[in-house]
């Protein structure tokens, strides 16, 4: 008795009645999970990102409101209430006049451009240094540079409040400037980030028509360091204008006030008139926030230009 052997059956596409062949969904299950986790993480982004802009908007807008304010009005209201007079400009009267914050603007203008000179000729030679010359120790000094970010400024103000106060600083503006323009660790490293994109066959070139070392730096790498200058001009004109740590200990003397300390003097043992420290915070913020606004394409552009060669 003999067996019939039958070969196995294909799938066949499904018909229609009216004779087209249609196709089977294929793993629709693995398409719905795919669209859920895409759609999961497009939600993600858009909330982490509304979540971070509030975090940002929310402190300006309660001293916008705290600057627009009466004394009496900010001590009976919360501070996201809106106030009821928007043209209430008093505050910023008074902190403008009492804080003598014409000549906080005059001194912060004469530290600001005197250290972001001196920050730039010291950081660009140094990186110039680093970047091109081999010595013994390089790798170390990269080291404690490194390490000297991680030291926190606070821990070393005694041993640094002693060395100003015997160099004759104190109560100086070059107290600050000189602060300002010996600890910039940061920007010795975007200094050197850019320098190692540019090309060592330029300073070649340059020693073969006669150049020294610092005519090559001077004429060479200065001009070629312009989006790192505007970079580090940018980060760090705004930190030294909004630091109030420094003048406060080494410049007490009120006519050496700047910005950020004049907002100080609105605060005393009676009690502290907020609504005028929101003013004058405001006065303060708008400067540098259209400063931002108009140059923040120089800071995405010079922190990642220089990142790859």
């Amino acid at each position: 008795m003999t067996t019939q052997l039958t070969p196995p059956k294909t799938p066949t596409p499904s018909t229609t009645t009216s004779g087209t062949i249609t196709k089977r969904p294929v793993n629709g299950r693995k398409l719905r999970s795919s669209r859920v986790k895409s759609t999961a993480a497009v939600t993600g982004k858009y909330v982490s990102l509304v979540v971070m802009s509030l975090i940002v908007v929310i402190p300006l807008v309660v001293v916008l409101f705290a600057s627009l304010k009466t004394s009496a009005e900010y001590a009976r209201t919360g501070p996201l209430q809106p106030p009821t007079n928007w043209l209430n400009f008093a505050n910023f009267a008074k902190a403008f006049t009492d804080g003598n914050m014409v000549v906080g603007f005059i001194n912060t203008g004469f530290i600001l451009v005197v250290s972001l000179i001196g920050t730039i000729l010291i950081g660009t030679m140094a990186a110039y240094a680093l970047d091109r010359f081999d010595f013994r120790f390089k790798k170390v000094v990269f080291g404690l540079f490194l390490v000297a970010t991680l030291v926190p400024s606070v821990t070393t103000q005694v041993a640094t409040f002693q060395v100003v106060l015997a160099l004759g600083l104190f109560d100086t503006p070059w107290a600050a400037i000189a602060l300002f323009t010996g600890t910039d660790i940061i920007s010795i490293y975007i200094f050197v980030q850019f320098m190692q994109s540019i090309p060592k066959s330029l300073d070649e070139a340059a020693m073969i028509d006669g150049a020294n070392r610092f005519g090559i730096y001077w004429r060479v790498i200065l001009p070629l360091l312009k989006p790192a200058i505007a970079t580090v001009v940018i980060i760090k004109g705004i930190a030294i204008y909004n630091e109030f740590f420094i003048p406060f200990l080494y410049m007490p003397d009120s006519n050496l006030g700047t910005i950020s300390t004049a907002l100080y003097r609105f605060k005393g043992p009676y009690g502290t008139q907020w609504e005028v420290i929101g003013a004058g915070t405001m006065i303060v913020i708008i400067p540098t926030l259209v400063v931002f606004l108009l140059l923040q394409k120089f800071i995405y552009n010079g922190i990642t230009s220089g990142a790859t060669k």
